[in-house]
Protein backbone atom coordinates (compact mmCIF):
# COMPACT_ATOMS: atom_id res chain seq x y z
CA UNK A 1 0.00 0.00 0.00
CA UNK A 2 1.46 3.31 -1.01
CA UNK A 3 1.77 6.40 1.79
CA UNK A 4 -0.71 8.62 -0.40
CA UNK A 5 -3.64 6.01 -0.17
CA UNK A 6 -3.53 6.16 3.22
CA UNK A 7 -6.17 8.68 4.58
CA UNK A 8 -5.99 10.12 7.97
CA UNK A 9 -9.32 11.13 9.36
CA UNK A 10 -9.08 13.68 12.26
CA UNK A 11 -10.71 13.30 15.79
CA UNK A 12 -13.52 16.15 15.53
CA UNK A 13 -13.38 18.73 18.08
CA UNK A 14 -17.12 18.77 20.08
CA UNK A 15 -18.07 21.61 22.17
CA UNK A 16 -19.11 21.34 25.70
CA UNK A 17 -22.78 21.14 24.25
CA UNK A 18 -22.01 18.54 21.64
CA UNK A 19 -20.02 16.92 24.67
CA UNK A 20 -23.43 16.83 26.87
CA UNK A 21 -25.54 15.75 23.65
CA UNK A 22 -27.55 18.70 24.09
CA UNK A 23 -28.45 19.11 20.37
CA UNK A 24 -29.14 15.96 19.74
CA UNK A 25 -31.54 15.81 22.73
CA UNK A 26 -33.18 19.01 21.83
CA UNK A 27 -33.53 18.16 18.10
CA UNK A 28 -35.23 14.97 19.34
CA UNK A 29 -37.80 16.30 21.90
CA UNK A 30 -38.62 18.79 18.59
CA UNK A 31 -39.42 15.77 16.72
CA UNK A 32 -41.40 14.14 19.50
CA UNK A 33 -43.97 17.32 20.21
CA UNK A 34 -43.89 18.06 16.74
CA UNK A 35 -45.78 14.64 15.93
CA UNK A 36 -47.74 14.97 19.47
CA UNK A 37 -49.62 18.10 18.22
CA UNK A 38 -49.74 17.97 14.77
CA UNK A 39 -52.68 16.62 14.23
CA UNK A 40 -52.71 16.53 9.88
CA UNK A 41 -49.61 14.16 10.67
CA UNK A 42 -51.11 12.15 13.60
CA UNK A 43 -53.36 11.78 11.27
CA UNK A 44 -52.08 10.73 8.31
CA UNK A 45 -49.58 8.17 9.92
CA UNK A 46 -51.56 6.84 12.82
CA UNK A 47 -54.03 4.21 11.52
CA UNK A 48 -56.58 2.85 15.03
CA UNK A 49 -55.50 -0.98 14.46
CA UNK A 50 -57.47 -3.65 14.28
CA UNK A 51 -60.52 -1.89 13.28
CA UNK A 52 -58.88 0.17 10.35
CA UNK A 53 -55.86 -1.28 8.44
CA UNK A 54 -53.61 0.63 6.66
CA UNK A 55 -53.35 -0.38 2.82
CA UNK A 56 -50.41 -2.56 2.22
CA UNK A 57 -48.50 -4.29 -0.45
CA UNK A 58 -48.66 -7.78 -0.08
CA UNK A 59 -48.15 -9.03 -4.01
CA UNK A 60 -44.60 -9.80 -3.46
CA UNK A 61 -44.75 -10.61 0.65
CA UNK A 62 -44.11 -14.36 1.77
CA UNK A 63 -46.34 -14.50 4.58
CA UNK A 64 -47.73 -17.91 5.68
CA UNK A 65 -47.49 -20.97 3.66
CA UNK A 66 -50.27 -22.93 1.81
CA UNK A 67 -50.51 -26.43 0.37
CA UNK A 68 -52.52 -26.78 -2.89
CA UNK A 69 -54.67 -28.83 -3.98
CA UNK A 70 -55.02 -30.33 -7.51
CA UNK A 71 -58.22 -30.58 -9.59
CA UNK A 72 -59.03 -33.37 -7.93
CA UNK A 73 -59.02 -31.81 -4.50
CA UNK A 74 -56.18 -33.55 -3.15
CA UNK A 75 -53.43 -32.90 -1.76
CA UNK A 76 -50.83 -31.69 -5.02
CA UNK A 77 -47.40 -32.84 -2.79
CA UNK A 78 -46.16 -36.15 -4.14
CA UNK A 79 -43.90 -36.21 -0.50
CA UNK A 80 -40.62 -35.80 -2.84
CA UNK A 81 -39.42 -34.28 0.20
CA UNK A 82 -37.43 -31.42 -1.77
CA UNK A 83 -38.91 -28.15 0.04
CA UNK A 84 -37.80 -29.93 3.59
CA UNK A 85 -33.90 -30.86 2.17
CA UNK A 86 -33.94 -27.33 0.31
CA UNK A 87 -34.66 -25.18 4.02
CA UNK A 88 -32.62 -23.46 5.75
CA UNK A 89 -33.97 -23.68 8.80
CA UNK A 90 -35.30 -27.05 8.47
CA UNK A 91 -38.97 -26.34 9.43
CA UNK A 92 -40.32 -28.98 7.65
CA UNK A 93 -41.32 -31.92 8.75
CA UNK A 94 -42.79 -34.77 5.65
CA UNK A 95 -43.75 -38.36 6.74
CA UNK A 96 -44.28 -40.20 3.38
CA UNK A 97 -46.92 -43.26 2.74
CA UNK A 98 -47.77 -45.59 -0.10
CA UNK A 99 -50.27 -43.39 -2.55
CA UNK A 100 -53.64 -44.62 -2.47
CA UNK A 101 -54.07 -43.36 -5.88
CA UNK A 102 -52.44 -44.53 -9.27
CA UNK A 103 -50.77 -41.38 -10.83
CA UNK A 104 -48.21 -40.98 -7.81
CA UNK A 105 -46.00 -43.26 -5.86
CA UNK A 106 -46.23 -41.31 -2.82
CA UNK A 107 -48.10 -38.82 -0.90
CA UNK A 108 -47.51 -36.65 2.66
CA UNK A 109 -49.11 -38.84 5.01
CA UNK A 110 -48.20 -36.21 7.43
CA UNK A 111 -46.38 -32.89 6.70
CA UNK A 112 -45.79 -29.81 9.08
CA UNK A 113 -44.24 -26.70 9.27
CA UNK A 114 -42.84 -24.60 12.23
CA UNK A 115 -44.19 -21.01 11.59
CA UNK A 116 -41.65 -19.92 14.37
CA UNK A 117 -38.26 -21.45 12.83
CA UNK A 118 -39.17 -20.82 9.25
CA UNK A 119 -37.39 -17.67 8.11
CA UNK A 120 -40.00 -17.17 5.09
CA UNK A 121 -36.94 -17.10 2.50
CA UNK A 122 -39.35 -18.84 -0.16
CA UNK A 123 -36.70 -21.89 -1.10
CA UNK A 124 -39.34 -24.30 0.07
CA UNK A 125 -41.56 -22.76 -3.14
CA UNK A 126 -39.08 -22.34 -5.14
CA UNK A 127 -37.75 -25.81 -4.85
CA UNK A 128 -41.15 -27.92 -5.49
CA UNK A 129 -41.62 -29.39 -8.62
CA UNK A 130 -45.77 -29.44 -8.31
CA UNK A 131 -45.76 -26.03 -7.01
CA UNK A 132 -47.43 -27.56 -3.99
CA UNK A 133 -46.34 -25.67 -1.62
CA UNK A 134 -46.75 -21.86 -0.99
CA UNK A 135 -45.98 -18.77 0.47
CA UNK A 136 -49.22 -16.32 1.10
CA UNK A 137 -49.35 -12.80 1.45
CA UNK A 138 -51.02 -13.41 4.54
CA UNK A 139 -49.73 -10.73 6.90
CA UNK A 140 -51.21 -11.46 10.25
CA UNK A 141 -49.99 -14.38 12.20
CA UNK A 142 -50.66 -14.73 15.83
CA UNK A 143 -50.57 -17.82 18.61
CA UNK A 144 -50.80 -17.95 21.59
CA UNK A 145 -48.42 -21.34 22.52
CA UNK A 146 -45.59 -22.62 20.35
CA UNK A 147 -47.54 -25.76 19.22
CA UNK A 148 -50.35 -23.47 17.78
CA UNK A 149 -47.86 -22.41 15.30
CA UNK A 150 -46.81 -25.67 14.04
CA UNK A 151 -49.10 -26.12 10.84
CA UNK A 152 -50.21 -29.31 10.07
CA UNK A 153 -51.23 -30.80 6.62
CA UNK A 154 -54.88 -29.99 7.32
CA UNK A 155 -54.71 -26.77 8.93
CA UNK A 156 -51.82 -25.50 5.56
CA UNK A 157 -54.41 -26.49 3.52
CA UNK A 158 -57.08 -24.40 4.63
CA UNK A 159 -59.60 -26.45 5.46
CA UNK A 160 -59.31 -26.21 9.32
CA UNK A 161 -56.60 -25.66 11.88
CA UNK A 162 -54.82 -22.03 13.42
CA UNK A 163 -54.95 -20.00 9.90
CA UNK A 164 -58.30 -20.83 9.61
CA UNK A 165 -59.25 -19.81 13.52
CA UNK A 166 -57.40 -16.92 12.69
CA UNK A 167 -58.04 -15.15 9.50
CA UNK A 168 -62.15 -17.16 9.01
CA UNK A 169 -62.01 -16.96 5.35
CA UNK A 170 -59.93 -13.97 4.84
CA UNK A 171 -57.42 -13.41 2.19
CA UNK A 172 -57.92 -16.80 0.56
CA UNK A 173 -56.38 -18.88 2.71
CA UNK A 174 -58.97 -21.31 3.37
CA UNK A 175 -60.65 -20.63 -0.35
CA UNK A 176 -59.83 -23.56 -3.11
CA UNK A 177 -56.78 -23.11 -4.49
CA UNK A 178 -55.97 -25.16 -7.31
CA UNK A 179 -52.01 -26.07 -8.08
CA UNK A 180 -51.07 -24.85 -11.45
CA UNK A 181 -49.68 -28.13 -13.72
CA UNK A 182 -50.55 -30.24 -10.87
CA UNK A 183 -53.75 -31.88 -11.96
CA UNK A 184 -52.11 -34.50 -12.69
CA UNK A 185 -49.43 -35.69 -10.15
CA UNK A 186 -47.63 -38.06 -12.43
CA UNK A 187 -46.12 -34.71 -14.35
CA UNK A 188 -45.12 -33.98 -11.23
CA UNK A 189 -42.77 -37.18 -10.71
CA UNK A 190 -41.95 -37.29 -14.64
CA UNK A 191 -40.23 -33.54 -14.08
CA UNK A 192 -38.41 -34.65 -10.67
CA UNK A 193 -36.55 -38.23 -12.15
CA UNK A 194 -35.82 -35.51 -15.28
CA UNK A 195 -34.13 -33.04 -12.75
CA UNK A 196 -32.43 -36.08 -11.28
CA UNK A 197 -31.51 -37.22 -14.15
CA UNK A 198 -30.08 -34.04 -15.64
CA UNK A 199 -27.73 -34.07 -12.62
Amino acid sequence: MRDEDIVVVEEPQLSAAERMYLPQIIDGMRTTLRHMFDTRLRNRTTVQYPERKRQQRTEVYRGVHRLNKDSQGRVACVACFMCSTACPAHCIHIEAGESPWPDREKYPVKFDIDELRCIYCGMCEEACPCDAIELTPHVELVGRTRQEMVFDKEGLRGDEGPQAAQESGQDGLRAEHVAPDASNASFCVRSLAKEHGAQ
